[in-house]
C-alpha cells in the first residue's frame, strides 16, 4: 500500500491508498521539530485503528512546502516503512509537465500535483482554486501545462489578523451569514459579510479575470477544507475534489512504477 503524505504549512496530510483507492487519511499539525520517532508513534495508533498495521506500508511519496519537514519525514519512511521515499518533482517522480512559468523551480509542490490531478481528472482549460492556509489560483491550459495563477491571504489567515491587529473586533467562525444582506447591524454581522461575502467576491471576480485572459471556456475545480462551504453560496465551481493532492500524488507514483 502507498502512503501518501502531503506536507503543507498548516497541516500534514497522511493518506493511506490500495491501488489508487483512498482507504484512510489523517492529518496532524505542521511542526518541522516533530521527529520520525513522533510520527511512528502516532501513525502506528492510527493504522491499528483502521485495521492495518506499519507492514502494509511498502511506498511512501511526499510533496511538501515546508522544507524543514522533510528530512523527518524521510527518516520515517526509512526507519520506520523500511522504504526510500519518494519526493513529488524529483528523480523518478518529476513533474513530467511544463511549468510554463519565470521561475519553475519556485512553484510550491502541491500546486504543480494539484495541476497534474486536475489534467488527469478534467479535459479543457481549468482554474484549480486551493483552500488553505494561503488560497491559490492555478491556471492549466488544455494540454496540462501550469501556466501561473494567483496567491491570495488564506480566509483564515485574512481573519486572524483582523482581530489581532482591531482591539474591540471578537473572534468569529468561518460561516455564512445568517442571511444574504450585505448590510450588517451588528459587529459580527458586519465581519461575518465582510470576511465571508467579501471572499466570495474575491472569488468570483478573480475568476472572471482569469477566464477573460485566457479567452476560452475553463473549467473551475476547487480543493481544500472550505471548498464545499463556499460552493453552498456560489456558483463558480464546476467540480469539488477534497483530495486533489493526495490524487496528484497517487498518479506521480504510479508513473514512477510504470518508468521502472
Amino acid at each position: 500500500m502507498l502512503l501518501a503524505i502531503d506536507a503543507g504549512n498548516t497541516n500534514v496530510v497522511f493518506a493511506l491508498l490500495d491501488a489508487g483507492t483512498i482507504r484512510a487519511r489523517w492529518r496532524i499539525a505542521t511542526d518541522p521539530r516533530r521527529t520520525a520517532d513522533e510520527y511512528a508513534v502516532w501513525l502506528n495508533q492510527l493504522l491499528m485503528l483502521e485495521g492495518f498495521g506499519i507492514a502494509d506500508v511498502d511506498a511512501v511519496i511526499i510533496a511538501t512546502v515546508v522544507p524543514r519537514a522533510l528530512h523527518n519525514l524521510q527518516v520515517l519512511a526509512e526507519k520506520y516503512f523500511k522504504t526510500t521515499a519518494l519526493i513529488a518533482g524529483q528523480g523518478p517522480v518529476e513533474w513530467g509537465i511544463e511549468l510554463d512559468v519565470a521561475e519553475p523551480a519556485s512553484v510550491g509542490a502541491d500546486r504543480v500535483v494539484n495541476a497534474i490531478a486536475a489534467h488527469h481528472l478534467h479535459a479543457g482549460d481549468l482554474i484549480v482554486i486551493d483552500f488553505g492556509t494561503a488560497t491559490t489560483f492555478d491556471v492549466v491550459d488544455y494540454k496540462g501545462a501550469y501556466k501561473g495563477g494567483i496567491i491570495a491571504p488564506g480566509i483564515n489567515l485574512s481573519l486572524d489578523a483582523l482581530v489581532a491587529a482591531a482591539a474591540k473586533l471578537p473572534k468569529i467562525a468561518i460561516a455564512p451569514p445568517e442571511n444574504r444582506s450585505v448590510i450588517g447591524r451588528t459587529t459580527e454581522a458586519q465581519m461575518h459579510i465582510g470576511v465571508f461575502w467579501g471572499y466570495v467576491a474575491m472569488m468570483e471576480g478573480l475568476v472572471a479575470r482569469i477566464r477573460a485572459e485566457i479567452g476560452r471556456p475553463a473549467k473551475v475545480i476547487s480543493t481544500g477544507g472550505l471548498a464545499v462551504l463556499f460552493n453552498d453560496n456560489s456558483d463558480i465551481f464546476d467540480a469539488i475534489a477534497p483530495d486533489l493532492t493526495i490524487q496528484g500524488l497517487a498518479l506521480l507514483h504510479e508513473r514512477s512504477l510504470n518508468r521502472e
